[in-house]
């Protein structure tokens, strides 16, 4: 059900991001994969997808940190007449310490990565949709954002905000056809889940049900079902896939 639709989706060079890509690719969806720099190995993997499922895949670079870039970004896409059925948040950055030890300055880096601009590709793309009056955004949060553990000030808040901003826009952007939800990974083979310690990494998958990391197909699984019609009637809603934690 998602053959011809086009999908934004950002992070998409590594981890998640990539796995997303290729999982819509496989569906037979259109992408616009985005990255922070312009990268030839990146540039080649999203070819190479491309050709080996027949879609097409534009590559697009801008950095989540600079406002200025990602609207500049979003105008290109407008001007080119690029109808976009679905937005994915993915890209994020990871921060562990703790509150008394993470200074304001982190903070704001990482917020301004993990929610405002997140709410920015949301304010600019929606403005899309509602002229297509349809569309889909799916963020990517975190359990980090649901659960509370110390020494995860940062990363754990900024998550948290995200959950709330996308069911607040899921009730404003509903009466425009707009479906707005989020996926609230468990801990993940990923370079950012790899960051925790040995032994917080063993302590968590302990606590988890199945015993085990999530392989980033079944997050991007979680997508696809949001990202499809089988999900029509779902929004404001946060998916955990987390394993089974307590």
């Amino acid at each position: 059900m998602l053959k011809g639709k086009t999908v934004l989706i950002t992070g998409a060079n590594r981890g998640i991001g990539r796995a997303l890509v290729e999982a819509f690719a496989a569906e037979g969806s259109n992408i616009i994969a985005h990255a922070r720099k312009e990268n030839v190995n990146f540039e080649t993997d999203m070819q190479n997808l491309a050709e080996h499922y027949s879609v097409k895949i534009d590559t697009i670079y801008f950095d989540l940190s600079n406002e200025d870039e990602i609207k500049n970004a979003i105008k290109k896409i407008s001007s080119q007449k690029t109808k976009i059925d679905i937005l994915i948040n993915n890209a994020g950055v990871a921060f562990g310490g703790l509150m008394n030890m993470t200074p304001i300055s982190k903070l704001k880096e990482v917020f301004q990565i993990n929610f405002f601009s997140q709410i920015l590709m949301m304010q600019q793309i929606s403005k899309l949709m509602i002229r297509q009056k349809g569309g889909v955004i799916i963020n990517m949060a975190s359990v980090g954002g649901i659960e509370t553990n110390p020494g995860y000030l940062a990363y754990g808040s900024s998550k948290a905000a995200l959950i709330w901003a996308t069911r607040c826009a899921a009730k404003e952007l509903a009466p425009y056809g707009i479906r707005v939800n989020a996926i609230a990974p468990g801990l993940t083979k990923t370079d950012m889940g790899m960051y925790k310690s040995e032994e917080e990494l063993t302590i968590t998958i302990n606590q988890t049900a199945l015993k085990r990391m999530a392989d980033v197909s079944e997050i991007a699984d979680a997508v696809l079902f949001l990202a499809s019609e089988k999900a029509s009637f779902i929004t404001g809603h946060i998916l955990s896939v987390d394993g089974g934690r307590p």
